[in-house]
C-alpha cells in the first residue's frame, strides 16, 4: 500500500479468526456510539500517524488483549464510509489463542461464533457483514490490497 494511501484513512477493523470462528464483540448499549449493541469486529478509530495495519492491530490489542503479528494479516480491503476510508482485515491464529483474550473496557462482551452467522446476524454492524462476505466468497489464501 503506498504511503499517500495509508495517511488517507480514519479507521481499521480487524477479522480475526481463531481457528475456525471469528472473534466477535458486542458493542455498548450508548446512544453516543454508531450501532448500539450491535455485534462487531475488533477496530476502531486511528491514533496520530500510524499506518492502517498499526491501527487494526493496536485495537485489537486493547479490545480483547491479543498481539497479532502484521505478518498474518492475510487480507485486505479499504473503503469509503462517511467519515473516511476504512481499512479492513482478515487474520488467522489457533483457536487456543482464545484462552489468552483479556477483554477491555469498550463493549459488552466477547463471543466467538461461526463467520457465516456473523455475516447472516440481524444485529451486527452491516458493512462489516458485507466485507466478510466478501472475504468468505474470494480466495481467502491470498493478499490483495
Amino acid at each position: 500500500m503506498s504511503r499517500d494511501t495509508a495517511q488517507d484513512f480514519a479507521g481499521a477493523k480487524l477479522a480475526l479468526f481463531l481457528g475456525d470462528a471469528l472473534l466477535v464483540i458486542r458493542r455498548d448499549l450508548r446512544d453516543d456510539i454508531p450501532w448500539p449493541g450491535h455485534l462487531d469486529l475488533p477496530g476502531g478509530g486511528r491514533e496520530g500517524d500510524e499506518t492502517p495495519e498499526q491501527c487494526a492491530l493496536r485495537e485489537t490489542r486493547e479490545e480483547v488483549g491479543l498481539v497479532v503479528p502484521p505478518a498474518d494479516l492475510v487480507w485486505t480491503r479499504s473503503y469509503r464510509r462517511p467519515h473516511g476510508r476504512v481499512w479492513f482485515f482478515v487474520a488467522h491464529q489457533p483457536r487456543g489463542l482464545a484462552g489468552a483474550i483479556r477483554f477491555g473496557d469498550e463493549g459488552q462482551g466477547w463471543q466467538l461464533m461461526p463467520p457465516q452467522a456473523f455475516v447472516d446476524h440481524p444485529r451486527a454492524v452491516p458493512h462489516f457483514q458485507v466485507q466478510l462476505a466478501e472475504y468468505l466468497a474470494g480466495d481467502a489464501r491470498s493478499a490483495s490490497g
